[in-house]
């Protein structure tokens, strides 16, 4: 079915509606700020540390096993030192007692050389130690930041949710009844408007956010509402501020009543 046909002063009306609906809709997110972008900073953050506190218990893991296997070798070069000592007792020439004397000196390197590599792993495990341990309390930090933003968020989110539900469907309400190619060129325009704003009333003169004066005679022509005008400076569509101030207190009084019925 074809929309019925609307004259220039109904689509200026229904235009300027639907900017005074997303300008409302970009408030809320603006109050909202950078929160959502700190909250998954935070995670990410977190998520990093996590990995690296994970990382560094392994390594304290594979640190405490070499320990370990150094201290058993050490075990094991005893046990051996004491058997050659007592092989030592019942030699039957200078030769043997000398090729003994030579694995006794062996195991007492091997003990010294794995004293030398437990120094070293316990030392790499104290710098791991303090590096997880401000890991571990970098964690808490983040983890504590992150809840409070979170709750921060939640909290903004929660205050304005059913407001921006309301004007998200009445947003897209709106589009319905607006020419596609219109809805098109309006969308078009928001994009490249740093505020978001498409459609703006004339004001001293000149377009809302613009202090270059528009000619009277555009002046007349906006006001007259007899077709859809661009401004040339900031590619914006113009509105007459009486049409501007009448849709504004309108939209107003309709999202105001909805607002109050949803609570209910």
């Amino acid at each position: 079915m074809s929309k019925k046909a609307i004259t220039a002063e109904e689509k200026l009306r229904a235009l300027y509606a639907l900017q005074v609906i997303d300008s409302k809709i970009d408030k809320i997110r603006i109050i909202r700020g950078e929160l959502p972008l700190e909250v998954q900073d935070l995670e990410d953050e977190i998520e990093g540390l996590s990995t690296r506190l994970n990382k560094l218990n392994d390594e304290i893991r594979e640190i405490e096993q070499n320990i370990s296997d150094r201290k058993n070798a050490i075990e094991e070069s005893k046990t051996l030192i004491k058997k050659y000592e007592e092989q030592q007792n019942n030699v039957r020439n200078n030769r043997e007692f000398d090729s003994l004397n030579k694995e006794i000196e062996f195991q007492g390197l091997e003990i010294q050389l794995c004293e030398k590599k437990m120094k070293e792993f316990s030392a790499m495990k104290a710098a791991k130690q303090e590096m997880i341990d401000a890991s571990t309390n970098r964690l808490s930090e983040r983890q504590g930041d992150l809840e409070a933003k979170k709750g921060e968020l939640d909290e903004i989110i929660e205050e304005t949710r059913m407001e921006e539900e309301i004007l998200m469907a009445k947003s897209d309400s709106m589009k319905t009844n607006i020419e596609e190619r219109l809805v098109t060129a309006y969308d078009r325009i928001r994009i490249a408007s740093k505020n978001g704003l498409a459609v703006v009333p004339i004001e001293r003169e000149a377009s809302a956010g613009s202090y270059i004066t528009i000619p009277p005679q555009k002046q007349l022509d906006v006001a007259a509402r007899k077709k859809i005008i661009i401004d040339e400076h900031s590619g914006r569509i113009l509105v007459d501020k009486e049409l501007a101030d009448e849709e504004r207190e309108r939209i107003e009084s309709e999202i105001g009543k909805e607002l109050k019925k949803a609570i209910k």
